[in-house]
């Protein structure tokens, strides 16, 4: 075509020409990727024919290569690929043949996949996906496998095989649908065989799979077929009245943005706690125009029963969603939560019924029966997962069966995978295969962190350590750049992870920077809710905020000063802990808190009153804290003795007046880190390690306290003191 309208033509002709035959293969898929229009996250895969030179025999051969298990085209490298020697592929339809003749085709089909190892080229590692055999068995030497929106729409309508026909005429033929493997990938080559004009093939309730022998004319062809699709739909969509009709019109109204991010803070806390029966999951909210325009029309209830239809939406987004049915008008947010309740029951139940109508003997046993996507009339969506990419993935997927379901009704009648169907590739052996190859989850993973004080020192040390182990991490501090800053460094180390970005706070990756006031508790219960919108609630806070007031020359300290030490260091822990426990409550999820005190509590000397005071109030407030929010939440201390390297209480001119104070000699014009080593060594010649204390010592005792390593220890102390014996419990 000319021109595009729905999807973005990217090649370039130069840079295509600049690469090998495997580069080509891997700029190609990664441009169809990068277009959510033409493919979802992880979704879809691409393959080249290729001479190569045998590493054994040292003559030419054909390679397939083609995207492998697991990946995103987008964002995939030549790695991402397996190569296979062509004809081993070929030579495979015999031995599947005879296996499928003794009615063992569904063993066949499982057994087929172990036998691409056989077929590997030259080692490569990358493990085979099951579409392969469907990029093997055609004729075109470069074939795009995609699953665009506009597509699938027509691949989920009641008359498919019709609708191709209409739309594409003899370019792209029809086949019912069938599980992806060799069975399926057979279908397509007697196809192909039979209409050698045929160039694609539609995959009823699937997708679309399109080929070419040159890689420009297979890309821009793939990118006709979508546009020839939406064209139609779109036609179609405006001529029934477009936004205004959609899904049978409007059922109800929006909330205001305040009021939604109100009704969401106040539920999604209770909500995350109920579906984190078994496993703890992590939210991301949808509030945006098209998820609003879907949850408030006529058929939503309908439609969401219906289920998905796409095999890569129903592995993220289950056989179906929740839909409550909730009027935002005439309804408070305590007949939400009983509705929500109840739904979830509901939900269960059916999901239970589901998997003993479907079973097989070799199935694999239930999986968790909560929903990973809620929707709610004038609120939006929300989507759950084990962590925030994965929540915003099953977000994005549900967006994009929102927009199939909306081509379909435009143009025919949507239907859902039977079943019996869906079920069999949600419990596939070979998917649960893969789901047990998966790498252990790290030890806090699914846990969202509060670290107050994360924008330096030992808050920001903590932070670090604590996402190594997989938390998300909420920076918060009373400096909103320096919260911004650290939560950035994480995310430039780890990530922003993949899928839709949401809207709003739940555009956040693995972490995020929020500024508060922990004096104020307006300020503490506006942060807390910011992180519920953000995460759908949190598990545990680290509380390493804190101010040293040092007494002036007389040993007087200013009452305001007084004050202001007590606010930060006792009674903003104090504000926060009470603040955190109504959400933990809501939730009902067991949680942590770990507040930072100091060695100074236990030991009295000139020149630090109102600190070592109100550290010594800071260790009794863990006591009763740990009395008063048990047995949902242990409560612990951490008491570090002097940290001068990378702490924020210790400025250049603090570093000085303490040197000047012991008699160190230094000079005024001595760079500050050296300054700081001399006084770091100084502390710690007062210990029994003799050995500096540094933020990263300070952050490894929050990660014991946060984890369940110490799961039976609740108001305790646990100094990180070097060995000062002064401290000594006595």
């Amino acid at each position: 075509m000319s021109s595009y309208k729905y999807v973005n033509f990217a090649w370039d002709d130069a840079a295509a020409a600049a690469l090998d035959p495997v580069g080509r293969l891997v700029y190609r898929s990664n441009l169809l990727g990068g277009d959510q229009r033409i493919t979802n996250t992880g979704g879809g895969n691409t393959s080249s024919k290729i001479t190569e030179k045998d590493p054994l025999s040292g003559q030419p051969t054909e390679v397939l290569w083609v995207k492998g298990s697991g990946g995103d085209l987008r964002t995939s490298t030549r790695e991402n690929f397996s190569s296979l020697y062509q004809q081993k592929l070929l030579d495979l339809q015999k031995l599947y043949g005879s296996r499928a003749d003794k009615g063992l085709k569904s063993q066949a089909e499982d057994d087929m996949v172990g036998m691409f190892s056989h077929a590997t080229f030259n080692l490569n590692p990358r493990a085979s996906s099951i579409d392969t055999t469907l990029h093997s068995f055609l004729p075109g030497k470069h074939v795009d496998h995609m699953h665009p929106n506009a597509v699938i729409a027509i691949a989920a309508s009641q008359n498919c095989e019709k609708l191709t026909q209409e739309i594409f005429g003899g370019q792209m033929a029809y086949v019912k649908w069938m599980r992806p493997g060799f069975e399926l990938g057979l279908a397509m080559q007697a196809i192909a065989q039979k209409n050698p004009s045929t160039k694609a093939i539609m995959m009823g309730q699937h997708g679309f799979i399109s080929w070419a022998d040159d890689d420009k004319a297979c890309y821009t062809w793939t990118l006709d077929c979508i546009e020839k699709a939406s064209v139609y739909i779109e036609t179609k969509y405006a001529a029934k009245g477009g936004d205004a009709t959609a899904f049978g019109g409007q059922k109800y109204a929006t909330l205001d943005e305040a009021k939604r991010r109100a009704t969401f803070s106040a539920i999604l806390p209770w909500l995350r706690g109920q579906v984190s029966k078994e496993k703890r999951f992590i939210g991301t909210v949808q509030d945006d125009a098209k998820i609003l325009r879907f949850v408030n029309s006529k058929d939503a209830a309908r439609l969401a029963e219906l289920g998905t239809s796409c095999p890569d939406h129903f592995l993220r987004t289950k056989i179906k969603p929740l839909y409550v049915d909730w009027n935002p008008q005439a309804e408070d947010t305590a007949a939400l939560k009983a509705k929500l309740a109840a739904g979830l029951a509901a939900y269960r139940q059916d999901y239970a019924a589901y998997y003993a109508k479907c079973k097989h003997a070799n199935s694999p046993a239930m999986r968790d029966p909560n929903p990973t996507v809620v929707l709610i009339p004038g609120l939006g969506m929300i989507a759950w997962g084990k962590d925030k990419s994965e929540s915003r993935v099953t977000a994005e997927f549900y967006n994009c069966a929102v927009e199939v379901m909306r081509g379909a009704e435009a143009i025919d009648q949507y239907i859902a995978l039977p079943q019996q169907e869906a079920f069999d590739i949600e419990y596939w052996l070979l998917e649960e295969a893969k789901l047990k190859r998966m790498p252990a989850e790290k030890e806090l993973a699914r846990q969202v962190i509060v670290v107050i004080g994360a924008g330096s020192g030992i808050g920001k040390e903590t932070a670090h350590r604590l996402v190594k182990e997989g938390a998300h991490i909420v920076c918060v501090d009373l400096n909103a750049e320096a919260a911004a800053a650290t939560a950035k460094e994480i995310e430039a180390k780890y990530g922003v992870g993949i899928g839709v970005a949401g809207t709003g706070l739940s555009a956040c990756g693995p972490a995020l920077g929020l500024a508060a006031n922990i004096t104020d508790r307006a300020s503490i219960r506006k942060m807390l809710d910011e992180v519920a919108l953000a995460y759908g609630g949190f598990d545990s806070i680290c509380v390493t905020a804190g101010i040293f007031v040092p007494s002036d020359t007389s040993g007087h300290i200013p009452d305001d000063k007084w004050a202001l030490t007590f606010a930060i260091n006792v009674t903003g822990s104090y504000l926060v802990g009470d603040e955190a426990s109504k959400t933990w409550k809501e939730q009902g999820l067991k949680g942590q808190l770990v507040l930072t005190t100091s060695a100074n509590a236990a030991v009295a000397k000139k020149g630090s009153v109102a600190y070592d005071v109100s550290k010594a109030a800071g260790n009794h407030l863990v006591r009763e804290l740990a009395i008063e929010l048990a047995p949902l939440v242990r409560v612990n201390g951490v008491a570090p003795a002097t940290v001068v390297q990378g702490s924020a209480m210790f400025p250049r001119d603090r570093v000085i007046g303490s040197l000047a104070k012991y008699n160190i000699p230094y000079t005024d014009d001595e760079a500050t880190d050296s300054l700081v080593k001399k006084l770091a060594q100084f502390y710690a010649d007062r210990t029994l390690t003799k050995a500096p204390i540094t933020p990263a010592d300070q952050a490894e005792a929050y990660f014991l306290l946060v984890s369940q390593r110490l799961s039976k220890t609740t108001g305790q102390i646990i100094t990180v003191d070097g060995g000062l014996h002064e401290a000594f419990l006595r």
